[in-house]
């Protein structure tokens, strides 16, 4: 069995203008004087260029040196923001072209082509940092019909999902051939957005081995979805892991959808770890059960918390939660050595 690695943070929430939140050398020090051993690093031009990682062992090798120097690894690439990109309804595509580059907003098409090309960029790129596994959003087709009225077409879901299947086949193979899984975060505004809708993305990939999860609680309090049965249920495909407070307070006035309401007034809100309701000891005992293979890494959202306070806490809290499974049985001191012969009789069956 392995120990889960940590702790390790996301650097989206944290990056800005100031020192030392400005570029990746900075980031990367402040991180690491917090105690953190990896970083989950965005492909964002502001830290990292993904065209050069996709195609040069140089620069590669340079950022992980780099890393190195403050005694971090990368844990995961991520795009999630160009993974959004990928399937994208009609009715955001105003909202979401913010995450695009100047030159393909307003092209739908364009826009599109960009993301699959960021993919299969990232598919190469992680290989040659040597990391298995990635994380992104899957997108999403069929979201704004979530709520089942008006009541949709036969056949909407189904076609949707087939679509997202078509378009995310061609990624899946290319990190496949890299040797990495990609692991989509379940996520409310994405078609995958629970266990039913990843099993529907699975059927539509023709259950694709590299079609992974990136589990994260926080989102699964916020649907009120039994967030531990869950890794009993998918287990064997969770290759990533936020680590992520959330609390549900509902009330006379609201529950799961919110009232349209900001952050703080909402019933389900993102909260820094120790703040919120999950059970991060049953979680971390289950990852252990079930031998996660990779890093507990801290995504902080809060609508109270100052975030240099979170990631700060956020170090101990992790380091404190993994928990370092044993070389052996707590009860081999009392083992009888009873060779098969010996069990059989046990039993009353003959030799």
């Amino acid at each position: 069995m392995k120990t889960i690695k940590g702790p390790a943070i996301f650097l989206a929430q944290f990056m800005g203008d100031d020192v030392p939140f400005d570029n990746l050398a900075n980031l990367a020090g402040w991180a690491a004087g917090l105690g953190y051993k990896a970083i989950q690093l965005p492909c964002d031009p502001r830290l990292f260029d993904l065209e050069q990682a996709a195609d040069s062992q140089a620069y590669c090798d340079d950022i992980v040196a780099l890393l190195a120097s403050h005694g971090l690894q990368i844990s995961e690439l991520s795009t999630h923001l160009q993974g959004q990109l990928v399937a994208v309804h009609p009715a955001y595509d105003a909202l979401f072209d913010g995450f695009a580059p100047a030159h393909v907003r307003g092209d739908p098409a364009a826009r599109q082509a960009w993301a699959v090309d960021q993919l299969l960029r990232a598919a190469r790129a992680s290989k040659r940092l040597g990391l298995a596994a990635h994380v992104s959003f899957s997108g999403a087709l069929a979201w704004p019909y979530l709520y089942p009225w008006p009541q949709r077409p036969a056949g909407l879901v189904e076609e949707a999902f087939a679509e997202l299947g078509r378009r995310w086949l061609p990624i899946l193979e290319a990190f496949d051939d890299a040797g990495v899984d990609l692991c989509y975060e379940l996520h409310p505004g994405e078609d995958l957005h629970d266990g039913v809708t990843f099993e529907r993305f699975l059927d539509a990939v023709g259950g694709h081995k590299r079609a992974n999860i990136l589990y994260d609680p926080s989102h699964f309090v916020l649907q009120q979805l039994d967030y531990l049965a869950f890794i009993d249920i998918y287990h064997e495909r969770i290759k990533a892991f936020h680590v992520k407070d959330a609390e549900f307070r509902p009330n006379g006035r609201q529950g799961v959808y919110g009232g349209y309401s900001g952050w703080q007034d909402r019933a389900g809100r993102f909260r820094s770890l120790g703040d919120g309701q999950i059970d991060f000891k049953a979680i971390f005992s289950k990852m252990a059960q079930y031998d996660y293979p990779g890093w507990a890494v801290l995504e902080w959202e809060c609508a109270l918390k100052h975030p240099e306070d979170g990631a700060r806490e956020g170090a101990d809290f992790i380091r404190s939660h993994i928990i370092r499974v044993g070389e052996r049985a707590f009860d081999d001191f009392a083992g009888s050595g009873a060779d098969l012969q010996q069990v059989r009789a046990l039993m009353g069956l003959e030799g």
